[in-house]
Formats: C-alpha cells, sequence, structure tokens
C-alpha cells in the first residue's frame, strides 16, 4: 500500500474546485455582477464518519492533524485547548456556522489534500469551506439548497476567520460550470452561464507571492468603499451601495469624497461597466473585445483600487507583448497571487514558455503558469 493508498478506503471522496475571477474584482461586497469560472483545480476531501462528538482533520500537504470537539468551536481551540492553526478555522468556521443555524453535526475523521495554490487568489479557502459544507451537509442530513451551503461558507469566512469577503468565492466554488463563466449578480443572486470564446483559453501565471486577507489591506478596501457610499449619501439620499451608483453621477460627485474614497469607487464603479460590456462580448463570442477589458481592469486595480504589485503589472505588461494573447489581469484581492490571461488555444504553450521566461529575465523570480478550464463545482464522488 502506497502512502495514500489508505485515502480509497474512505466512504466519502468530496472534490471542490477552485474558481478564477475574469472581471468584477472587489465589487462582489459592494453588491455587483462578477464573472468568475471554476477551474480544475481542486480540493479532494476524504472522511470517515465518527459517533464521537469531535472531528479530526489531516491537511496532507501541511503533514498537520488537528481534533476539535463541538464545544470549542467558539473559542476556536483544539482538544487540548491550543489555538486551531490558520487553516483549521475554514472547515470549523463551517462546523460553527452550522452550530449557529441549529444544523446536527455529525462527528467525523478526514484528510484532504490540494493543488490550488494557496493565498494566490484563486481561492483555496472557499474551496475548502464547501468541501467541509457538503460533508457535513451529507452527514448531518440537512438538505440544504446549494446556494444556502455557499452562504453557510461566506458566514464561516466572515464571521469566525474575520475575513469580510462577499459571496463570489463560494458561490463560483459551488456552482462553476464545465466551459462557462458564471455571470452572477451578487444582489438578486441570479446566475447565468456564459460559455468561454472558442479558440481561447484561460492561463493562470502565479508570482509566488503570498498574501492573507485577513491580515492584508482587503478589510480597508471594504471600509473605504463603505465610507464612499455614506459620503455619497449626502447627494443621494438612500444609496445603499455602490452598485445603486452611476457611471454619470459618479463623475459628477467625485470631487466631494475624500481622495481615497474617490479612487476606490471610481474602480468599482468602472468595473461594473467593464462586467456590463464583458457580458456582450461573451455573448457575442469576441475574446478581443473580453480581452481588452481585461487589461482595463488590470489598469484599474493597479492605479484606483491600489492592490496590485510591480510583478503582477510585470506580468501583465509581459503578457500584453506576447502573440495570441487577447488580455490579462489580476485575479483575486491582489496583494500578491496571480493573472489570468486569455489565450488563443493554439498559442497556449508558447504563451506559457515564454510568459515564465521573460518574467524570470524580468525580475529574477520564477512564475508557475498553467492553463486551466473552466470546471463543474463541488461534488460528492463516493458516498458508499
Amino acid at each position: 500500500m502506497t502512502s495514500t493508498d489508505w485515502l480509497e478506503t474512505a466512504p466519502l471522496h468530496v472534490r471542490s474546485p477552485g474558481r478564477v475571477n475574469l472581471l468584477g474584482e472587489h465589487v462582489d461586497y459592494n453588491q455587483g455582477v462578477v464573472l468568475p469560472a471554476a477551474i480544475d483545480r481542486q480540493v479532494d476531501l476524504f472522511a470517515w464518519p465518527m459517533d464521537e462528538r469531535h472531528i479530526e482533520i489531516t491537511a496532507l500537504d501541511l503533514n498537520e492533524t488537528v481534533k476539535f470537539t463541538f464545544t470549542d468551536l467558539g473559542r476556536k481551540l483544539d482538544q487540548q485547548q491550543k489555538p486551531l492553526p490558520t487553516w483549521a478555522l475554514y472547515p470549523a468556521g463551517i462546523a460553527w456556522a452550522a452550530q449557529q443555524h441549529d444544523l446536527r453535526l455529525h462527528g467525523f475523521k478526514a484528510a484532504f489534500r490540494s493543488d490550488i495554490p494557496i493565498a494566490a487568489g484563486l481561492s483555496s479557502s472557499a474551496a475548502v469551506e464547501v468541501a467541509f459544507a457538503l460533508l457535513s451537509d451529507s452527514l448531518g442530513g440537512w438538505a440544504l439548497p446549494r446556494l444556502d451551503l455557499a452562504r453557510l461558507c461566506q458566514q464561516a469566512e466572515n464571521e469566525y476567520v474575520g475575513v469580510h469577503s462577499g459571496l463570489m468565492d463560494q458561490f463560483a466554488c459551488a456552482f462553476g460550470v464545465p466551459g462557462s463563466v458564471l455571470r452572477f449578480d451578487t444582489r438578486s443572486l441570479e446566475c447565468r452561464a456564459l460559455p468561454l470564446p472558442p479558440g481561447a483559453e484561460l492561463v493562470i501565471a502565479d508570482t509566488g507571492l503570498r498574501r492573507s486577507l485577513a491580515n492584508s489591506a482587503y478589510n480597508d478596501r471594504r471600509k473605504d468603499c463603505e465610507q464612499a457610499v455614506a459620503e455619497l449619501n449626502r447627494a443621494i439620499p438612500g444609496l445603499q451601495s455602490l452598485r445603486d451608483l452611476s457611471l454619470e453621477d459618479f463623475y459628477r460627485l467625485q470631487n466631494t469624497l475624500p481622495e481615497r474614497s474617490a479612487l476606490r469607487a471610481r474602480h468599482v464603479v468602472e468595473e461594473m461597466a467593464r462586467v456590463e460590456a464583458a457580458t456582450d462580448c461573451l455573448v457575442n463570442n469576441d475574446a478581443s473585445g473580453l480581452g481588452k477589458l481585461m487589461y482595463a481592469g488590470h489598469v484599474s486595480l493597479r492605479d484606483q483600487y491600489q492592490v496590485s504589485l510591480p510583478e503582477i503589472d510585470a506580468l501583465v505588461e509581459i503578457a500584453r507583448g506576447l502573440p495570441g494573447c487577447y488580455g490579462a489581469r489580476l485575479t483575486g484581492a491582489g496583494f500578491g497571487g496571480c493573472t489570468v490571461n486569455l489565450v488563443q488555444t493554439h498559442h497556449v504553450r508558447g504563451f506559457i514558455a515564454a510568459l515564465q521566461s521573460d518574467y524570470h529575465a524580468k525580475t529574477g523570480r520564477e512564475a508557475q503558469v498553467f492553463a486551466c478550464k473552466a470546471s463543474a463545482g463541488a461534488s460528492i464522488l463516493k458516498k458508499n
């Protein structure tokens, strides 16, 4: 038996994908429309039910195991009364959120692994949350609608982990459609699958630079947006979010805002307009038009939202000059992580090699660059 053969004895096997966002960055918590896709990088979770009222989880990639009881969830302590490691907060958060809704918890032993780069803007944390939510739903007999599971995961991340993210990441991991981008309205919760343009593929470039959402300026950006809404309410009473602000009203009122809030609001309002234009591009199979919007989105993330880094900018600029690249931009929250590139299929192999080589020549750093496909959402593969 090899070192991982024992995983095949698990009666439950859950897969949960990461996600990439083509456009609509930092607009989900402003009640906007986003264009994410689940990808073919995933968390694989293997589990064995137990009658005991505790959970034991092994993170195979870290070679770490943690045990915690249901009664210690609120204090975020393991069975030895030590603080839970950061990675364990995500599955523990799912159990905690379940308790808040009086959902039945069932003990289990589990092990998981992932080929999603961690803290890279590809929603490795949301993939873990959705995997454990599906597992807990199955063991506890919840039979929750998939949207409610995604919301449970968001609650865990917001209230337990402490990252005030929107619903996009968990939704994309749960609802992905093969070959398609999801046009997801984070206010109405309406979703429409839009196929990627024929002859175009997604390529991810990972800088290797990492950030922690909870410890970065992510939450500050959300506060900046909330401040902008509060200030704009003086001129537009009843304004609830930047989602409701037209481009015309923003341009008319931007000078009434503090400089930083004006920059943040400008990105959000213009990004929402880009999402609408990108939707038309997807409907019309216009890869070139979609790519131009991606480039524009990156400039806004760099200059208005100020979440890029020189290494990210270098990847985008190099990609812009390579044959077959329609568009490129930072994907995810920023402060490190990855770019997403839309590339002609027959240029993908050469694009990957050139981007890696030119990035190393320009920065002295190694980038991991790989093609990916839009994939299906999370599922239980085996249930004995």
